[in-house]
């Protein structure tokens, strides 16, 4: 990554940052996963490119489910729940069928 021009993250040493003037093009490495990110659509498909000749790996496609994390992704933003997570949860302690309250949130 670093010989691509990227910087490594301050703080999280497995994520990575190349800047191309105004734009800017993420990429987070997590054990054998990669997702990644941009500003420009150009500089996703450059990194796919040199990514695709180095390593033998598939494209997944759109981002969908990360480390739990349920991710939708509109035209006004991104979303991140984990609603999947926690029904598992509930069914796992065979909460799944129990009464709900509400609460004054």
């Amino acid at each position: 990554m670093l010989e691509n021009d990227f910087e490594k993250g301050k703080i999280d040493s497995t994520l990575f940052i190349k800047r191309v003037g105004e734009h800017i093009l993420l990429v987070q490495v997590y054990v054998y996963d990669i997702i990644f990110g941009s500003t420009n659509k150009s500089l996703c498909e450059g990194f796919t490119s040199i990514m695709q000749g180095e390593f033998e790996m598939s494209m997944m496609g759109e981002l969908t489910f990360f480390l739990g994390l349920q991710i939708k992704q509109m035209e006004k933003g991104t979303f991140i729940s984990q609603s999947k997570y926690c029904k598992d949860v509930l069914k796992k302690f065979e909460m799944d069928n129990a009464k709900t309250a509400s609460t004054p949130i």
